[in-house]
């Protein structure tokens, strides 16, 4: 779509309510998973597969989604996801059985892996790499927020009222209205290349290696990181991962350009943004069991409470992607790491006997603001200087680093809050587990900010790369090209 086509802002609130929906209904789930868990009769650990059904496929196919979309057109890629999710939470809000709303989920994860990749790189093809494609990747960005906090603001009384069905009846609507807009507003792009190949055997071991490492990520807390379950599936997923690299460097017409493994600023960035998905789930995670668990809030008052940090994390978003036009993304995403691990350290003082304002507000304050920069920031220098033909997997690539590192956050935070759960009486050996989980949070936080401040080109470099070369980065740009 040219950068002079009108339509594009109007394109992008499109691709926005896309994100939207997909954040809101992975929140409003988390607020109802005891409610879900009650209504099918589900054990805990049944219930954690009501997340982790979605999570495995959704991580595991990401890649796969985003070169399909580059190949087959990415307007009807996202099209077919958001048809695909649509169905599947139907089918989740009618889930007669726990066997039934986990099978539905795993589709909704497949749908959400088309979805996601596609609408990234249809932002990135409709807007020309600078200014305004930072100034787009902000509001996406944004979007996120937006869906957490209307998430923490309906998903209480939406449950209590009509019932946890509900939570997944109100993605059809939107779905549906998505699905009448998109042919509006959107245009067919592709890739032009000729080698027209999904690489079904590259394709096969890095999806297999992604479902191998979330799978063992997930388990890990109830399984122990040290079992030979866990560790037997980590080794699976590294030797997975090195065939598919063989595969790839041999390849004609490979799923993944090895090219976009060696840029430095692509790789750091998706890094950077791997360990802020970490920090940020796992700080929410603890975040609400502390909440629940400890202060007794219902998920009503919890998610009041906690709105303002979805809020700090779109204005943070906002003033990122004006920082990073002036500044370069390096700067922005350490900043963002500092204030999302100073938070976490605020945190990590919780006591039993905590207040709101008190104890909670003061972290919220910090982390929002980092999340939302540090998000921007890491897109924004993951995807800079990507061929037009690649933007599908690099978007891709850049919704796994988060939603991975999501995973893995959350099962780091597990693990140590379960092994500095101790003390006298429940809430106060919960509470040291919270504590140490905080703790947790602000370790990955911390080793984000060397990834960045190591990885990421200062801005000078990043001009230096252009005035030499005509070109952004060590990925090749090449003009855009779209297919009405």
């Amino acid at each position: 779509m040219p950068a002079t086509d009108s339509r594009r802002w109007y394109a992008l609130g499109l691709l926005c309510v896309a994100g939207f929906m997909v954040i809101l209904d992975a929140q409003i789930v988390l607020l109802a998973l005891p409610s879900v868990a009650d209504g099918l009769g589900l054990s805990a650990d049944g219930a954690q597969w009501v997340m982790s059904a979605y999570l495995l496929s959704f991580g595991g196919l990401l890649l796969l989604g985003g070169r399909t979309a580059d190949l087959l057109g990415r307007r009807r890629v996202f099209m077919t996801g958001t048809l695909l999710f649509g169905l599947s939470s139907l089918l989740c809000g009618l889930a007669w059985t726990a066997g039934v709303l986990v099978a539905a989920r795993a589709v909704q994860g497949v749908s959400a892996a088309l979805m996601a990749p596609s609408a990234l790189s249809l932002l990135v093809s409709t807007f020309e790499e600078g200014h305004e494609r930072n100034k787009a990747l902000a509001i996406w960005s944004g979007s996120g927020g937006f869906g957490a906090t209307a998430a923490l603001l309906i998903g209480g009384p939406l449950t209590d009222a009509l019932g946890w069905q509900w939570v997944f009846f109100l993605n059809v609507p939107v779905a549906a209205a998505l699905l009448a807009l998109t042919p509006l507003l959107l245009r067919e792009s592709r890739t032009e290349s000729r080698a027209r190949s999904f690489d079904p055997a590259g394709a096969l071991a890095v999806t297999a290696a992604l479902v191998a490492c979330v799978y063992a990520v997930v388990d890990a807390p109830r399984a122990g990181w040290l079992s030979a379950r866990t560790t037997g599936l980590l080794v699976a997923s590294v030797l997975l991962a090195m065939v598919f690299i063989r595969i790839e460097s041999r390849a004609t017409a490979p799923l993944v350009p090895l090219r976009l493994l060696r840029a430095r600023t692509v790789s750091g960035g998706n890094l950077v943004v791997f360990l802020l998905g970490a920090s940020a789930f796992g700080m929410s995670y603890t975040l609400s069991q502390y909440g629940q668990g400890v202060l007794g809030y219902s998920p009503l008052r919890f998610g009041l409470c906690n709105v303002v940090m979805p809020v700090g994390a779109v204005a943070g978003s906002s003033v990122g992607q004006a920082l990073v036009t002036r500044l370069g993304a390096r700067p922005v995403a350490a900043g963002g790491l500092a204030l999302v691990g100073a938070g976490s350290a605020l945190l990590a003082r919780v006591p039993v006997d905590g207040g709101f304002a008190r104890d909670l507000l003061p972290g919220l304050l910090l982390f929002g603001p980092g999340l939302g920069a540090c998000a921007v920031a890491g897109a924004i220098a993951a995807l800079t200087g990507v061929r037009e033909e690649d933007s599908g997997v690099a978007s891709g690539i850049n919704t796994a680093a988060f939603q991975i590192g999501g995973a893995f956050g959350v099962a780091v935070v597990t693990s140590v809050a379960l092994s500095w759960t101790n003390g006298p009486g429940r809430l106060a050996a919960l509470t040291t587990g919270y504590r140490a989980g905080f703790a947790a949070c602000v370790v990955l936080a911390a080793t984000g900010l060397v990834c960045a401040l190591l990885l990421l080109r200062r801005s000078s470099e990043q001009k230096s790369a252009r005035d030499s070369s005509g070109r952004p980065d060590t990925v090749a740009a090449t003009p855009r090209r779209t297919r009405s």
